[in-house]
């Protein structure tokens, strides 16, 4: 036995953790994926259950008001019981949910098994990120943190092509699994040896540290466990969260650009598409492409791309800088969604110089691979990277509420903005919004690509570098803090805290 955990390698460790987290993500995947397999179903004439197309909207966009209520319950259950507790505690409602779901013969029961699910949603929102962040190496903690809109992306193409074959009762039955699953993995997972290191529980730390990582990472080991010392030194350990606390907490710069960064990517990540697809593709697809295709067919299609293009990023992402892929890709995106609200424009108008189904189809792709391959997953990635291990729950639970607002919004008014101003116009607004949104991290995002969780928080913390000498300056300060000895002389410390 001992010698079979020997041949199990820290990236097959880590991988393992990583899958856990994964597994539950895509179960949330496919409640995201959800309505589009339910919605027409139930309006056909032999449903069981009748449906109004308000009713039809409020089952597609309640997760953005539920998720507000979960974001809220998971920070104070990761911060004090530990990040696995909170993972497990996450895939309790979505099972509830999806039973509910299972076994509804009613609008009321429907909306309730969707309450749940939107509950677990948002508990999952702040941690997933964290955890695999906090488990993985920085090396390839990029890919490891692509792997989560991945997960996602697999379980929206999972429920959609489910659901095109089964009835939404067996295709209920079949999603859940991915949480039971989660469930069972969790148990043989261990607890983040940042959340043991920020709890003084050091030597639990370089153990679980070590069971990760090997013994190849020590310098980013002594670096998390001397930050923590030298925190709760220096008297600003962490304290019980009050008003006055948070206020104070929000005026810190290495907390609030992080958070006016987050806010601007998850509006990023709503206004692109890829949720407006997942929970109306149907529709989607037939006003763009025409009824004459067969929009469940491209809705699978369109999945599978989806699919191959977040596991083509899980690649590139180890290879590319972060601003570097997020400007490519998000300029991408803008470009293909003015491109379809022209098309489409132009095909009701009638003044189409050639005309053809490939032509919708390669701007729906263009949009899908722009979606898949960045402005989904970079925020997920972002997320896990930029916060500080102190506000970490703090932060990771601000940002959800503006992710939460923005899925809301996106689901609840997009029938709203087809009947008012045509696709066309729907398209034009978001690639306006995705413009705005892309300035505002153009100038937030710092590069973090290869640098350690608190070499981003140091950056973070200064106002403005003239070089890259200066940063590797402040790098290499960071590291001269880490490797002191537990006992300093407090003209030491100050000294340092100056510079």
């Amino acid at each position: 036995m001992s010698h079979a955990k020997k041949k199990l390698s820290p990236f097959l460790k880590q991988c393992f953790v990583t899958g856990a987290v994964c597994s539950n993500i895509a179960g949330h995947g496919c409640i995201l994926g959800f309505p589009a397999v339910l919605l027409p179903q139930l309006k056909q004439n032999d449903s069981i259950i009748t449906l109004t197309e308000e009713g039809a909207s409020w089952i597609a966009s309640v997760l953005g008001i539920t998720i507000l209520v979960g974001n809220f319950i998971t920070p104070p259950i990761m911060e004090h019981i530990g990040r696995k507790a909170a993972h497990f505690a996450v895939t309790l409602p979505i099972i509830a949910g999806w039973l509910a779901t299972i076994f509804a013969n009613s609008f009321e029961a429907l909306f309730i098994g969707r309450i749940l699910q939107g509950l677990s949603y948002g508990m999952i929102l702040p941690l997933g990120s964290v955890l695999v962040g906090e488990y993985t190496s920085p090396k390839n903690r990029g890919a490891f943190l692509m792997t989560v809109s991945l997960a996602q992306a697999f379980g929206i193409f999972f429920v959609h092509l489910v659901g095109s074959l089964l009835s939404w009762q067996k295709t209920g039955m079949i999603c859940i699994s991915f949480s039971i699953t989660s469930l069972l993995m969790v148990l043989y997972s261990p607890e983040s040896p940042s959340w043991l290191a920020a709890k003084g529980k050091y030597d639990e730390s370089k153990k679980v540290f070590r069971w990760l990582r090997g013994d190849e990472e020590e310098d980013e080991l002594e670096e998390m466990i001397q930050a923590q010392m030298l925190t709760k030194k220096s008297g600003t350990e962490k304290k019980k969260i009050t008003l006055r606390g948070i206020i104070e907490v929000v005026k810190k710069r290495e907390f609030t650009i992080p958070i006016i960064l987050m806010f601007h990517a998850n509006a990023m990540m709503q206004f692109a598409g890829g949720t407006t697809m997942a929970a109306y593709s149907t529709i989607i697809v037939g006003l763009i492409m025409g009824p004459e295709a067969s929009a469940h067919l491209w809705m699978v299609i369109l999945d599978a791309q989806r699919l191959i293009s977040n596991t083509i990023a899980v690649y590139v992402i180890n290879k590319i800088k972060r601003r570097t892929m997020m400007f490519l890709t998000g300029g991408l995106c803008v470009f293909s969604h003015i491109a379809i609200a022209g098309y489409v424009y132009a095909k009701i108008h009638g003044v189409l110089p050639y005309d053809s189904l490939w032509i919708p189809a390669l701007l729906i792709n263009l949009q899908f691979f722009s979606v898949a391959t960045g402005m989904v997953p970079l925020p997920n990635v972002i997320a896990g990277e930029v916060f500080p291990l102190e506000y970490r729950a703090l932060g990771g639970s601000i940002s959800v509420v503006s992710a939460a607002a923005f899925i809301f919004v996106t689901l609840k008014t997009f029938p709203g903005l087809i009947s008012c101003i045509n696709l066309h116009g729907t398209y034009l607004v978001y690639a306006a919004v995705l413009t705005y949104n892309l300035i505002v991290i153009w100038y937030l995002l710092p590069e973090t690509k290869d640098r350690t969780l608190q070499q981003i928080e140091e950056k973070f913390k200064r106002t403005k570098y003239k070089d890259k000498n200066d940063i590797d300056a402040v790098e290499g300060l960071q590291v001269s803090k880490a490797k002191l000895p537990e006992q300093f002389e407090d003209d030491k410390l100050n000294e340092i805290e100056k510079l």
